[in-house]
């Protein structure tokens, strides 16, 4: 492993990142946009979202590093900082990694500023089959949801559901369903029969997962009646980070179906107290990131999961102007306290060409007001000004190759998104 020279902004404010997609380029931009940081990459490869960039610097541990190596590089970095005077702020943008950093809390945290979940907290909200029963105590909607139990290579049997097919299925923790492969594994499975459902806990099965799996009711509705949230909780359990976007359209590849491409800020109004409601009652700290759908058939907000980190598409909340830097680094660095930071600008983010995006909103109202934002203020995570023209370049061909993506596996709107 070849680690890069110390580096530190002007204000001590440094940074790590485990990890090496999207999510993790947008917080590298947040913090160099707010403090002129420059980032630490550390990532078992080094792909295109972080490659060539003026912002960061990459530490590649090849294909075939598993977790003891990242946690070796990690402590190998984040000693030469504090050998330089500078402790700085962990950070990752994926559930097993962020797993994988709170399982060694303790050697980490001599070396790093860790705003990750205590153990037990974590356990409860990273997985979808808590996370509901913890919402029903606190008067949060969420769809009906039944649980499949793998534990100790037992072959769930498949129950009977109250509700009609489809349905939808996926892990209660993908932290867990990360460690297994198989025939057609995707994110998210939509399940049209109970037969297909019993092909699928027999694949599970098979593939020797041993978690739990979902199976939740199908809300109605396409991708636009999705919402998405983002928080940050103070060390002082304080929400000091709140704001919402409105989803127009999300990924419809197997293993990115359901993160968002694109979408605009917005006031979620009850919806954000829920998270609130939510954040307060677990005893939450550091960055969340919720997934909400809006029920069209009685117009109830339901809250699908908190992702136990910021999320893949956190660039919209820096670009409305709440950089997701600042709640963090008063929390773990300066250690003062800061007002709630919403944002109040309506800005469009979106990683497609607005000719495909436009494809997809079949509501003229809709598209018609998705325009006017993008007008004023298109964002794009990637494309950050700094950058050299091999950034611009790899931008230019993630937008053309998002056309093929969708051209393959989303053709055409859908009245339920799949």
């Amino acid at each position: 492993m070849s680690t890069p020279a110390p580096h530190t902004s002007d204000e001590g404010i440094d940074l790590v990142l485990l990890g090496g997609d999207i999510g993790v380029y947008a917080l590298a931009r947040a913090f160099h946009e707010q403090y002129g940081t420059l980032a630490t990459v550390v990532t078992r490869s080094v792909s295109g979202p972080v490659a060539d960039s003026r912002i960061l610097r990459t530490v590649e541990l090849g294909a075939d590093a598993d977790e003891a190596a990242m946690v070796e590089a990690l402590l190998e970095v984040g000693g030469q900082r504090r050998a330089a005077g500078v402790r700085p702020i962990l950070l990752a943008n994926a559930d097993f990694l962020v797993v994988l950093i709170a399982s060694n809390r303790d050697r980490l945290g001599q070396v790093f500023h860790l705003p990750v979940l205590a153990d037990n907290v974590l356990e409860a909200v990273a997985d979808k089959a808590t996370f509901a029963e913890v919402c029903a105590g606190i008067e949060v909607p969420t769809p009906g949801t039944v649980v499949l139990d793998f534990a100790d290579g037992i072959k769930p049997r498949v129950p009977t559901l109250e509700w009609d097919f489809p349905v939808v299925a996926k892990a209660s923790r993908s932290s867990a369903y990360s460690q297994v492969s198989f025939e057609g594994k995707r994110k998210v499975f939509e399940i049209r029969s109970r037969a297909e459902l019993q092909d699928l806990v027999d694949r599970l099965h098979g593939a020797g997962f041993t978690d739990r799996f979902v199976v939740q009711e199908m809300i109605p509705g396409d991708d636009t009646c999705m919402l998405s949230v983002t928080a940050y909780v103070d060390s002082d359990g304080e929400v000091t980070l709140l704001g919402g976007a409105h989803v127009l359209l999300e990924e419809h590849t197997p293993g990115a179906l359901g993160n968002p491409a694109a979408m605009f800020t917005t006031d979620l109004g009850p919806v954000l107290e829920a998270s609130v409601r939510f954040l307060e009652a677990t005893g939450y700290r550091g960055f969340a990131n919720f997934d909400v759908k809006v029920d069209p058939r009685d117009g109830v907000a339901k809250f699908f999961e908190v992702n136990p980190r910021i999320g893949r598409n956190n660039y919209y909340m820096t670009a409305a102007g709440t950089n997701v830097a600042v709640p963090v680094v008063a929390d773990m660095v300066q250690g003062r306290r800061i007002e709630r930071m919403v944002p109040r600008a309506e800005i469009l983010y979106s990683i497609l060409p607005w000719a495909l995006l436009r494809r997809y909103l079949t509501d003229p109202s809709l598209r018609a007001r998705v325009r006017a934002i993008g007008k004023r203020r298109t964002v794009h995570p990637l494309a950050y000004p700094v950058e050299g023209w091999r950034r611009r370049g790899y931008v230019a061909v993630a937008k053309a190759n998002q056309v093929k993506k969708f051209l393959q596996h989303y053709p055409k709107p859908s009245v339920d998104g799949f």
